[in-house]
């Protein structure tokens, strides 16, 4: 009998920017979304750092080709010309989750951030992945990971067919 060892999880860290894709100044979001989604469990390379726009998407289509179970995206979510993440996500997307997005928007919110609102980052599922754009900003991503902590485990799960947890009143 052959035991078939479990399949690591993968994750990728695309970042959004095009002075630290241009070598103006060091990224320092994506860094902190390496080190969480690692301390999750999933395995994880460094940041794609690229220009916002195209190379955003094509950075995600190829995360999620290369078989990620999770991408985060930090930058290009703000009302700027420039920002492009969600128009570069969402046709990527087989289904959104916006609740995903909403949260993380009401945690800046409640940490005294009222421009989160200004955000237009997205959530969703694309193949058997969880693709969620965060904001550019440190403070940003740090709300964001609160909020992603809580949820990745069991969205990864359940985009890979697992059950819903039973509380004992079902």
């Amino acid at each position: 009998m052959s035991v078939t060892a479990p399949t690591e999880l993968t994750a990728a860290v695309v970042v959004a920017s095009n002075r630290a894709s241009a070598g103006v100044y060091a990224d320092t979001t994506g860094p902190l979304l390496v080190d969480a989604l690692r301390s999750w469990g999933f395995a994880c390379g460094d940041a794609v750092v690229a220009p916002d726009g195209d190379p955003v998407g094509v950075a995600i289509s190829e995360a999620v080709a290369a078989g990620a179970r999770v991408v985060l995206t930090t930058g290009g979510t703000g009302i700027t010309p420039g920002d492009l993440t969600p128009e570069v996500t969402r046709p990527l997307l087989d289904r959104e989750v916006p609740g995903i997005a909403e949260a993380i928007r009401a945690a800046g919110v409640a940490k005294g951030v009222p421009t989160a609102v200004l955000s237009r980052g997205l959530a969703g599922v694309a193949g058997s992945c969880l693709v969620v754009n965060l904001p550019g900003s440190r403070g940003g991503v740090k709300d964001a990971l609160e909020v992603l902590a809580q949820v990745v485990p069991h969205a990864v799960d359940q985009i890979g067919g697992g059950d819903h947890v039973r509380s004992s009143d079902d």
